[in-house]
């Protein structure tokens, strides 16, 4: 190697990234395996499947979590964000609304979550947006 080459080279880096994202997830998955009881690790499994791609599996998770914790409005918020990468839009509605009844109030990240960038032009979107807005100018 030469002195002016790059370390490591180019291109290499994603890779790596997406081998250390299956390792974890490898390993979240005998966790979750041996203790399907573990919110902690099974939030955790769902957001690495996320991340790489594995939307299906992820949504699989975000429903268990949903079962384990029907109250939790961040649950549903991320059963939302699921359904959205499946391009399922009133499913994702419908959980992203009863997030906000359940307390969800993070109007920000809402509108930042690119998760959610699918929905975001439909009308039952806007109305919660106002919503979320509404109440904040009212609190």
């Amino acid at each position: 190697m030469e002195q002016g080459d790059a370390f490591p080279a180019p291109g290499i880096l994603p890779a790596l990234d997406a081998l250390g994202l299956e390792f974890l997830t490898e390993i979240f998955e005998v966790e979750v395996g041996r203790h399907p009881e573990n919110l902690a690790a099974l939030g955790e499994l769902g957001h690495l499947y996320t991340k790489l791609g594995k939307h299906a599996q992820g949504l699989a998770v975000d429903r268990r979590l949903v079962e384990m914790r029907p109250s939790d409005p961040t649950t549903h918020y991320n059963l939302a964000c699921s359904l959205a990468l499946l391009g399922e839009t009133e499913a994702c509605l419908d959980a992203l609304e009863r997030s906000v009844e359940l307390g969800y109030d993070d109007l920000e990240h809402l509108l930042a979550d690119d998760d959610l960038a699918a929905v975001r032009g439909a009308p039952r979107f806007q109305v919660l947006v106002k919503n979320l807005e509404t109440s904040r100018g009212s609190a």
